[in-house]
């Protein structure tokens, strides 16, 4: 299967012991096995953590590792009925990057699996002026579910959560290519109105 759509997966913790890694993995083999060239954007790689406390070196870091992507995959745990506040940080540091572009949203938790997390983003990422994809995969206590390599353990749910994603990754993919062929044809931003004489 050919490779294409640059996906950047952005891990929604940095807390030490997260599960955000297995999840995350599963993911990124998922998408893999759609077509999609996913990149893995890790907010607490030493390169890109200092984006918390607003270094400009690291938002510079963070800006080229986004920029030029097709779409973006948010996985996120669900921290007190919202998203991680370093995810929220991560976010609110760049702008142009989300524009006119796809997030497909994955998240885990309790008995919810995380959705209210999902729900507090879509909010956040509409003001950034992307289109989040209404598909999405959810996991309720994936500490049960996930073993240490990523890999879901028991056959049925993994077979459920391979159907949840197969939708999702069409969506995604639909999107992506509907919104680089607008940006193709015209670019997102009004541009700049002239000085009047």
């Amino acid at each position: 299967m050919s490779q294409g759509n640059r996906i950047v997966v952005i891990m929604g913790s940095i807390r030490e012991g997260r599960i955000n890694d297995r999840v995350a993995a599963w993911v990124m083999g998922q998408l893999r096995q759609h077509g999609f060239a996913p990149e893995l954007l890790d907010p607490a790689d030493p390169d890109l953590l200092p984006v918390q406390i607003q270094d400009k070196a690291a938002i510079a870091r963070l800006r080229d590792r986004m920029a030029g992507a097709d779409g973006f995959v948010i996985v996120t745990p669900e921290y007190n009925h919202a998203e991680p506040g370093p995810l929220k940080t991560l976010i609110d540091s760049v702008t142009d990057e989300w524009w006119a572009r796809p997030i497909g949203l994955i998240s885990y938790g309790g008995i919810s699996g995380g959705l209210r997390a999902i729900e507090a983003l879509r909010v956040i990422l509409s003001e950034l002026h992307t289109v989040t994809i209404r598909d999405t995969v959810s996991f309720a206590s994936p500490w049960r579910r996930f073993d240490e390599a990523g890999n879901i353990t028991d056959p049925e749910h993994a077979a459920a959560a391979e159907t949840a994603m197969a939708d999702f990754s069409h969506r995604l993919r639909w999107w992506a290519d509907a919104l680089a062929d607008a940006r193709a044809a015209r670019p997102y931003d009004r541009p700049k109105d002239k000085e009047q004489d």
